[in-house]
Order: C-alpha cells, then structure tokens, then sequence
C-alpha cells in the first residue's frame, strides 16, 4: 500500500509540475523519477542503475524511430506531398462527402506529420470545400480533428505509439496492422455524430483565405508523397509476418530480406530517403543543421528527451519490485487492458499532452505486465493500443491542439467542448471496445 501511495504521489507531482508550474514534461518526469526511488526507499547504487538502464534502453530501441518519424512528416509537410495526399484522398472520395473526406485525409496526414501541423495544413482545403458545398463547416472540422487524433494515438511511425511499442517491447508491426484498423472502425461512430451532432453548431468561418489554396507552384508526385509513408509501414507489416513462428514465407534468402528492411529502423530509414526526393531539387542546404534536416532534429528532441525520461520512471518502478505488490487475482483476463487504458486517459485529461500520456503510462506497465497477464507477445501490442486509447480523451482546454482547432476554425471554447472534446470521448472508448473484442479472440 505504501509504494501505490508513493507511485500516486509521484504521478500527483508529475501533473502539478507540468500544468500549474509550466515545468518541461522531460524535466518534471525526470526528477519525479528520483524522488520516487528514493522515496521508494532504493539504494542509491539501484537508483544510478534505473537513470542509466532506463534512459539508455529506451531510446536505444526507439531514439532513431522516432526522429526517422519526424524527418519522413518534416519534408512531406515542407514539399507539399501531404497537400497532394489530401488532395488525392479528397478527389478519391468525392467532393460531395466533404465530411467523410476530412476525416480520412486527416488520419492519414497524421501518421507521418505531427497533429497541429496536419490541422494547419488541411484548414484552408476544409474551409474552401465546406463553403463550395455548402456544408457545416463545425462538422467537416471536427471530422477532420478526430481523423487526425485517431492515428496520431494508435498509428506509428507517430512518435506516441512508437515509444510506448519500445518501453513496452511490443511488435511495432502488429501494433501498425491492428492500430489501422481499431482508428477506422472507430471513427464510424465519429463520423455519425459529426454529421447529425456537430453540423447543428452555427460556425461561420471567414473564407477570405480560401482562395490561396493550391497556389504553391509545384508540389511532389502523389507516387513521390505516399512512397515514404506506405512503404516503410508495408515493409514492417511484412516483417512481422515473416517473423511468425509458422514462418507462412518460409526460411529462405526472401524471408531473410524481408525481415532485414522490414525491420522498423531499416524501413524507416528507408522512408527517409524517399523522402529526400520530394523536393524538386535537393539542395545540401536542406540537410543541413539550419535546414528541414535540422529542423526535424528541434522537432524530435523533446520527443526523445521525454521518451528517455520515461523510461527511467519505468525502470525505477520496476527496480522497486512494484510488481511483487500487484495482486494477479484482481487483474486477470481482458479486463487488465482496462489499467493502462484508464490511466492514459486520466493523464491525458489531466495534462493534455497524448505522448507525455502514453509514454508515462506505458514506463508504468513495464513491471506489471507478467502480474497482469499481458506479458505475451499479441498482449504487448493489445497493451500500447489501450494506452493509446485512453490517450486520445479528453481533449480539452490545456491540450494545444485544441487551441489551434479552434483558434483557426473560428470556434469558441464551450463550443470546442461540445464538439472536439466529446468527439474525442466517442473515439476513445469506441477504440477501447475494439481492442477488448480483439483482445478475447487473441487470449
């Protein structure tokens, strides 16, 4: 009962340093980490050894992912290629189903290119396509912000899942397979509760800048755009194919291949390359430390640094022995999903940050995975999803994106709660259920 009280204090600390003090999250979980090992009553040696193996496993697993993540979304974002996939999409599905559009544009754009900037990026499209068709622009809004939330917490290569897949030794490829899935059907609700909901919200946007859309002289192929997001992902689905204990490929020099560019720091590596051949010329300044290249690097680093931290708040608990304190009876089953996806649910709604939530959460499960019965392979994969989960909820008033939504839309904040924020409730559980479904037919 003591470590649950020190860990709920430590968590306390981690939300007061973060919302109310302004605190980086990487500092606040840092420090909150040692004040709980020492608390914990840990030697000092095992504490040195939790800040060293934490932060040094971690992002020895998923340091690269993450920035090979970030510098893939930099150049689509920077070249136009993801103004062309959404334009594609757009055209695919038809102008008519505007709503339908936003929302799948959105959850695409999203996997490679961090939420606010997808958001950004499509406002001026959603604003130009809602006038033209006279649609309620409040519910094509909102279906393209939980578009983008749906992958933003449940889709690597965003940097999110990505990390919570390291701590948590989960097979990124699987979590990609099921991810895709569990935020699609997941949106259906969403999409339901847009269109009959959200569209009776009177929002009337100034349209004066619709017409600057599309006007950048040349922008990538969509062959180009889509090859350094879908290739590195089918790559890593394969591999994780390949690597199943029936081998469905057999053992031949195929599978060997497969499993060598499948692997996600291959593939993603792959992906940056080709991404280096979005812009119309690739000028060396690009890579250069005052370039994209190097401004992907600022994007990533805070990612990163927090990850780390993380990793050694996880550690710690785990050195603690916090596992030994879990009674396995009271958490058996598919019901054990349930912790994590609560737990990043309630961070998330208490500090609003969807990645500070699931790498907290996810450093947490790190000891109480075998107590909780999630410790095989396809419960690993099960466990980052509900953690994902419950990071998308609630989206709300100390959440950035819920600032550039509505700032840019035009919303105000009680209607922001009543679209965007309940939206992102609908999503979250709706995913919860999937992934408790799947859950039973995998045990």
């Amino acid at each position: 009962m003591y470590l649950f009280l020190v860990i709920l204090l430590s968590l306390a600390l981690i939300i007061i340093a973060i919302i109310k003090f302004e605190i980086h999250p990487f500092l606040a979980l840092f420090v909150v980490a040692i004040i709980y090992g020492l608390i914990s009553g840990m030697p000092a040696e095992l504490i040195i050894q939790s800040i060293s193996e934490g932060f040094g496993g971690v992002l020895g697993r998923i340091g690269l992912l993450i920035l090979f993540g970030v510098i893939i979304g930099t150049f689509l974002e920077k070249t136009g290629g993801a103004f062309v996939i959404a334009q594609k999409v757009l055209s695919w599905i038809g102008k008519k189903a505007v709503m339908l559009g936003m929302m799948v544009t959105g959850a695409i754009l999203s996997i490679p290119v961090f939420g606010d900037s997808a958001f950004i990026m499509m406002n001026p499209i959603n604003k130009s396509l809602s006038f033209k068709g006279k649609l309620p622009f409040a519910a094509t809004t909102v279906a393209l912000t939980l578009g983008i939330t749906a992958t933003h917490s449940l889709v690597p290569p965003t940097p999110g899942p990505i990390a919570a897949a390291g701590i948590l030794g989960a097979d990124l490829g699987m979590i990609i397979f099921w991810g895709a899935i569990i935020s699609v059907v997941a949106l259906v609700p969403c999409y339901f509760f847009c269109k009959h909901i959200v569209s009776k919200i009177p929002l009337t946007p100034d349209f004066a800048e619709m017409e600057a859309v599309g006007e950048k002289k040349k922008y990538p192929s969509i062959g180009k755009s889509f090859m350094p997001i879908f290739i590195p992902l089918g790559l890593i689905v394969l591999a994780s194919i390949a690597a199943y204990p029936t081998r469905p490929f057999g053992e031949n020099l195929f599978t060997s291949v497969i499993l060598f560019v499948g692997n996600p720091i291959i593939a993603l590596l792959l992906g940056v390359f080709l991404s280096f051949t979005l812009p119309e010329k690739l000028d060396r300044k690009l890579l250069s430390s005052t370039g994209w290249f190097g401004e992907a690097l600022l994007i990533a680093a805070p990612v990163i640094l927090i990850t780390g931290a993380g990793g050694v708040f996880g550690k710690m608990l785990e050195n603690s022995g916090v596992a030994d304190h879990v009674s396995a009876t009271l958490m058996v089953g598919n019901y054990s999903l349930l912790l994590p996806f609560f737990m990043g649910f309630a961070l998330k709604s208490a500090q609003g940050s969807s990645t500070v939530a699931l790498v907290t959460t996810a450093s947490i499960m790190v000891p109480l995975m075998g107590t909780l019965g999630l410790d095989s392979e396809s419960m690993r994969v099960m466990t980052v999803l509900a953690t994902g989960a419950g990071a998308i909820a609630v989206s709300h008033a100390n959440d950035s994106f819920f600032w550039a939504m509505t700032q840019l839309s035009g919303m105000n904040i009680k209607q922001g709660y009543q679209s965007h924020s309940i939206g992102t409730v609908i999503l979250s559980f709706t995913a919860m259920g999937l992934i408790l479904i799947i859950a039973g037919f995998m045990r």
